[in-house]
């Protein structure tokens, strides 16, 4: 019998509701896991006091409420970008150190509605950017974590929490959840909220968020999904059902993107790929390969060059009296932002829709679209955060991602598969990512 702590939420909601086990039972399993596993520092905020608090009113109010909500007593992690009332929101920076929103994020408002407790903040990158975090890789501390949501990616590996907010504004959900082995969803862009959330890139951050099924990331996005007159990119078209189909969904037509993303692969990963897809074929999927278009050419180069402008636009005020305090890699991204021309900056925005326009034409002619979802399994060197660059271009034409993991390398590390669908095909994605998760049948953790 499973513990309360490998529990997905989707489970752990099912049995809070039917009074199969506490909330408070459950808010101290994860507690007294996390403390277990404190060396890993995932978490830069717990209070303990608070969570069992609201767990104890979470049991209660089930004998007041009809209809609880799906996350019912479930403890979420919260990456520490996302505002919090009343609890520093520091984006694990000296800068923001002593910052105490007033309120919560539209998302974690909605998590709350939906009767989830905040178990705490998980730690990230400076700013969610570039220099590497404390957290640990718990399948080996060698190795990075991934980033920026690294402490989101180690709590649900570890079974320290069933799900964790992250954000992407390259790589920073979907990297993190395959070096970790968990499954990680970016939405489209513009599906979810970002109101209160502290920016990166106003044109390129979407938030997202780690599970360990592909069941508990269509919760959370039937949780957050829809409109949000805070946030003035946010789609104005409400959600789809994300859940009902899930289980039902048929064997897809599955486009492998072999240019670029196989070619940039290491030799393992390369075989390990179509030994995955020889798998969903011989269940019955259609497999075929596919190449990208030309402005695939200048997308990486440009993604950078729009994301180091927008953040430096968000930072110079702070920027030109404190940025002494900023670590070195982040400081140079915003010098280098400083520093970029108008020129430079709309021509990258340019390029930039043209390859938009592209890409959804290529994911538009497939139910789902697979590459490895990074070049290597996380690699021995904590200097960095890993690889972008197989992530990236996905966020920068905003199209729906997710990742789940597929196995471990010969270094014992995981390996994930990445599954992209057309804009706003949501229901398409999870769909076909759940019948990939059940034909594949595998399901990591870390021996801590």
């Amino acid at each position: 019998m499973p513990q309360l702590h490998e529990l997905t939420a989707a489970q752990l909601g099912r049995q809070i509701r039917a009074r199969e086990v506490s909330a408070v039972d459950v808010a101290e399993a994860l507690l007294a896991r996390t403390d277990a596993l404190e060396s890993l520092q995932a978490w830069v905020y717990i209070d303990r006091e608070t969570v069992l608090a609201d767990a104890e009113q979470r049991q209660r109010e089930l004998d007041s409420l009809p209809n609880p909500g799906p996350l019912h007593g479930v403890p979420v992690g919260v990456k520490d970008i996302f505002y919090t009332a009343g609890i520093p929101t520091t984006a694990c920076s000296q800068v923001y150190a002593d910052f105490v929103p007033s309120e919560d994020a539209a998302v974690l408002t909605s998590l709350k509605q939906a009767g989830a407790i905040m178990m705490g903040k998980t730690v990230t990158t400076e700013f969610a950017c570039l220099d590497p975090s404390q957290t640990l890789n718990p399948w080996n501390p060698a190795h990075t974590p991934g980033g920026s949501s690294s402490g989101s990616a180690v709590s649900v590996a570890t079974g320290m929490c069933p799900v964790a907010l992250g954000s992407q504004t390259v790589g920073s959900v979907l990297r993190p959840a395959s070096y970790n082995g968990v499954v990680g969803l970016k939405p489209t862009y513009g599906r979810v909220s970002r109101h209160n959330v502290v920016p990166v890139s106003w044109s390129l951050d979407t938030m997202g968020w780690m599970a360990r099924s592909v069941e508990d990331a269509a919760l959370m996005l039937q949780i957050m999904a829809g409109p949000d007159a805070n946030d003035p990119v946010c789609a104005r078209f409400p959600a789809g059902d994300y859940l009902s189909g899930l289980e039902d969904g048929e064997a897809p037509r599955i486009s492998l993107v072999t240019s670029f993303f196989m070619e940039e692969s290491d030799e393992e990963t390369q075989r390990h790929t179509r030994a995955m897809l020889q798998k969903l074929a011989a269940a019955g999927a259609e497999v075929n390969e596919v190449r990208l278009p030309d402005s695939f050419g200048t997308a990486i180069e440009d993604q950078q060059i729009i994301m180091r402008c927008e953040a430096a636009a968000f930072h110079r005020p702070m920027y030109e009296t404190r940025s002494e305090e900023y670590r070195p890699l982040l400081r140079r991204l915003l010098r280098r932002g400083l520093d970029t021309d108008a020129i430079t900056y709309s021509g990258a925005l340019e390029r930039r829709l043209q390859f938009i326009t592209d890409m959804q034409v290529l994911a538009e002619n497939a139910d789902i679209l697979i590459t490895p979802t990074t070049p290597t399994p996380a690699l021995a060197d904590l200097t960095n955060t890993g690889n972008t660059s197989f992530q990236g271009p996905w966020t920068s034409c905003g199209l729906p991602t997710i990742t789940i993991p597929s196995g471990l390398a010969e270094s014992g590390l995981p390996m994930g598969l990445q599954i992209i669908a057309a804009p706003f095909r949501e229901g398409r994605l999870l769909a076909a990512a759940r019948w990939c998760e059940r034909v594949l049948d595998v399901h990591l953790s870390p021996q801590v």
